[in-house]
C-alpha cells in the first residue's frame, strides 16, 4: 500500500494512486492561482493558508469520490478548488472569532495582520470560490449555496448555544452537522456528480461524507485537548480558553451534573473560570486528558467513522471504495 497525500491515506492500486496525486497536484495548482491577486498584499495574506499546507482531506474526498463514474471529467478539479478554497475562508473567520495564535503551524492571520484583514481576506477567498463555481453550473452552485447556509447555520448555532430544554450533546451534533459535516458531505457529492456517477451513488457518497466530517471533528475536539501544537498545528486547548463547547467537556459536564463527584465539579468550575491564565489552561488540559470523558469522546468519533463506513455497503467492491473506508480508519486514528 502507498501512503497517498498529507492525510495518509493508504492506497492499494497503483493506477488509483497516480489518478490521485495527479488530482492533488492539480488542486494545488489551481489553489495557488485562484488566491492570487493584482495587489500583492492580498496575495501574500490569500496564500497564507495555502503555503502553510494542511492535510487537503476535502478535495482528497472529492478526488476518490470521483472514481466512481470518469475521474477525467473536467469538472472535478475545479470543484475540489472551491471545496478547500471555502474551507479556508472558513479557517480565516474561525481564528478571529477564537483569537487562535497558531494555525496549521504558522501565526494565524488575524495574530500577523489584525482581525479586518483576516475577514477580508476570508471573503475574498469565497468570492474567487463564487468565481470557480460558476462556471459548473447552476446544480452546482445550488448544492454549493444549500451546503453554505449549512455551514453558517451551524456556526451561528454553536455561538447561540443550545435552546432551554435541548440537550447540549444533541445541539452540538446539529452543530457539527452544519459547520463541519455539510462542506464534507458536498465534497463526496461533487466528485461523484461531476464524474457523472449514478444518482443513487451520488447519494451514498453525500451521505458518507456527512459522517465522516462529524467524524473528522470530533477527532479535533480530542486533539485540542490530547495533542500539542506539533501534532495538531494550532494552539492545544484553544476551544477551551474560548469556551468552546466540545464534546469531551459536554460529556464531563453531563457527568458532573449526574454524579456529583467532587472531582468532576472542581474541574467543571476550573473550565468555567478564567483560562486566559496559562497555568489554569495547563491544569483544565491535564484534567480533562485524564478524565473518562475523554475516551467518550474517542469512542464517539470510532461510531460515526463506522457509520460512515456503513454506508459504503452498497457500493461496488473496488480499490476507491476501499481506499475510502481506509479514510475512515485514518480519522479514527488521529483521535488516538
Amino acid at each position: 500500500m502507498t501512503v497517498v497525500g498529507p492525510f495518509g491515506l493508504r492506497v492499494r492500486d497503483q493506477a488509483l494512486e497516480a489518478d490521485v496525486q495527479a488530482g492533488l497536484a492539480a488542486v494545488e495548482a489551481g489553489l495557488l492561482d485562484a488566491t492570487k491577486s493584482d495587489v500583492p498584499f492580498i496575495t501574500e495574506a490569500a496564500q497564507h493558508l495555502v503555503s502553510a499546507g494542511g492535510k487537503r482531506f476535502r478535495p482528497l474526498l472529492v478526488m476518490l469520490a470521483s472514481q466512481f463514474g470518469d475521474p477525467g471529467a473536467p469538472g472535478i478539479v475545479p470543484a475540489a478548488v472551491v471545496v478547500e478554497l471555502t474551507h479556508l475562508a472558513t479557517l480565516y473567520h474561525d481564528d478571529v472569532m477564537d483569537e487562535a495564535d497558531v494555525r496549521r503551524g504558522v501565526d494565524s492571520a488575524n495574530t500577523r495582520w489584525g482581525n479586518s484583514v483576516a475577514v477580508l481576506t476570508g471573503d475574498f477567498l469565497f468570492a474567487r470560490a463564487s468565481h470557480i463555481l460558476a462556471d459548473l453550473g447552476p446544480e452546482a452552485v445550488r448544492v454549493q449555496a444549500e451546503a453554505f447556509e449549512r455551514l453558517v447555520t451551524g456556526q451561528i448555532l454553536e455561538t447561540a448555544g443550545p435552546r432551554e430544554g435541548c440537550d447540549p450533546v444533541d445541539h452540538y451534533m446539529d452543530v457539527l452537522g452544519g459547520k463541519t459535516g455539510s462542506l464534507v458531505a458536498v465534497s463526496g457529492r461533487f466528485g461523484a456528480m461531476m464524474a457523472g456517477a449514478d444518482e443513487s451513488v451520488v447519494d451514498i457518497l453525500t451521505q458518507y461524507g456527512e459522517r465522516l466530517g462529524i467524524a473528522f471533528q470530533l477527532a479535533d475536539d480530542v486533539l485540542d485537548i490530547a495533542s500539542d501544537s506539533h501534532e495538531s498545528g494550532k494552539t492545544p486547548g484553544t476551544d477551551l480558553r474560548e469556551g468552546i463547547p466540545t464534546l469531551p467537556v459536554l460529556h464531563l459536564r453531563a457527568r458532573a451534573a449526574a454524579e456529583g463527584r467532587p472531582e468532576d465539579l472542581a474541574l467543571v468550575e476550573l473550565l468555567d473560570g478564567d483560562l486566559g491564565d496559562d497555568d489554569r489552561l495547563a491544569r483544565a488540559l491535564g484534567g480533562l486528558r485524564a478524565h473518562p470523558a475523554l475516551e467518550q469522546a474517542r469512542r464517539d468519533t470510532v461510531r460515526y467513522a463506522q457509520e460512515a463506513r456503513a454506508t459504503l455497503a452498497p457500493l461496488p467492491e473496488c480499490y476507491a471504495k476501499a481506499a475510502l473506508e481506509e479514510l475512515c480508519d485514518a480519522v479514527v486514528h488521529r483521535a488516538g
